[in-house]
Parts: structure tokens; sequence; C-alpha cells
């Protein structure tokens, strides 16, 4: 770290405690406040690496509100560093407006690499991972059935996002669309001790989930249109 206060995105684990480099916990042990998306959840990993930096919150409720006074907090002098509950700030969690606006006022950033799951769980899919898109969570009404039409038509493998609440919806609504017999990949609990990867049609998969009661998020790889 430099002595000149700055802005520091700090991937986070998103299973396995472990899964933290030491870079990180030296930069969030030496900033002067961490901006969190669930404060409570934050401080249970920072208590378990002896963490003892100011904590507050900062998610897709508040950013708006507060981005104005956290970009003022580093002009005048603190070093930052913006966390989320798991994973690399931005990518599908809260950190772009902080970011821009930060560039906006010429702040130093510097963004640490880290956890993120979709990267381990396109690796482990057996499917194309030279070129890629990345999706994140499919829009929940609106441009639903158009974003899974363009999938269909993808001609690299195509990755998502989803929640256990949603995930028989989203299969049978990717049966519906892009058909049943499409290969995917899936993957569960990533880095944690219930970690699992199911490689199959969507078919298969509406099969595999129809019959079981799911925790944890889900990475979906859908392979490349033929």
């Amino acid at each position: 770290m430099t002595n000149d206060p700055q802005l520091y995105i700090v991937p986070t684990p998103i299973g396995n405690l472990k899964d933290i480099t030491l870079r990180a916990v030296e930069t969030l042990k030496n900033s002067d406040i961490i901006l969190a998306e669930d404060t409570r959840h934050a401080k249970k990993l920072l208590k378990h690496y002896n963490i003892l930096t100011k904590v507050n919150s900062y998610h897709l409720n508040n950013e708006h509100k507060r981005v104005d006074e956290y970009v003022q907090m580093i002009i005048n002098g603190n070093t930052v560093s913006l966390i989320t509950d798991a994973g690399t700030p931005c990518i599908s969690d809260p950190g772009f407006l902080l970011i821009r606006e930060a560039i906006k006022s010429n702040i130093i950033i510097t963004c640490l690499p880290g956890p993120t799951a979709f990267v381990p769980a396109l690796v482990m899919s057996g499917l194309p991972s030279d070129s890629f898109i990345f999706e994140g969570f499919l829009p929940r009404k609106k441009g639903r059935k158009s974003k899974l039409y363009e999938i269909s038509q993808n001609t690299k493998t195509t990755i998502l996002y989803e929640s256990p609440f949603r995930i028989i919806k989203t299969l049978s609504d990717m049966k519906e669309t892009i058909g049943s017999d499409r290969k995917i990949a899936i993957v569960r609990e990533i880095s944690k001790i219930y970690e699992e990867v199911f490689r199959g049609t969507i078919e298969e998969a509406i099969l595999e989930y129809n019959e079981r009661t799911m925790k944890g998020e889900f990475v979906i790889c859908i392979d490349k249109a033929s």
C-alpha cells in the first residue's frame, strides 16, 4: 500500500475463509474504513483475521445516497476498502457507482486479484473456456425471454448466476427457449464443503434438481449454439 489515500477493491472468499490473499488481509487491516455490503456478514470475516478496521455499510439500497460521502472521505485523506458479501465487488454486486465517481475525482483505485465464482465454475464445467460471455443474473421479468433467446444463439459459452429459489424456474425457461438437449454445467457451493458440479443437458438438470431442496448460489454454464 502507498501512503496516498485511495480506494481499494478487495475480493473476499466465496466459501472457504482461507480463500483470501495475504495482500487482501493486509490491505483491510491498513485501511481507515471498510465499506461492506452487509456489515454483520463482513464482521465475521474480519474477526476471523483479527481485522479491527471500522466498517460502514455500502449496498444497492444506499449507494446512491452515500457515494458522494465516501468519495469525499477519500479526498479528505482516508484510505477506503470496498468489499461485498463474497467474491469481487462489481461482479453482480455493488461497486460500479463508487468506482465511477472516484475516477471522476481522480482518486487512485486499486483492485486486488481474488475470488469470483464464475471463473472456477467455467474451468470445472468442461465446456469451451477460451471465449465466453458472462451475463450474471437473468432479468426477473422484463427482458427475460429476449435475453434467453439471445443466449440460445450465442456462439460462446454463456455463464449465469442463479439463486436456489429460482433455479428450477430458470432451468424450465431455458428448456423452453434454448432447448432440452443443450449441454450445461451447474456448480453449487463453490469452495465449500458441499461443493458439487452437475454436467448434462438442461432436461437432465431439471430432473436432478426438481426433487431436491437446494441451498447456496448456482453458477450455470451453457454450451455454445452448434
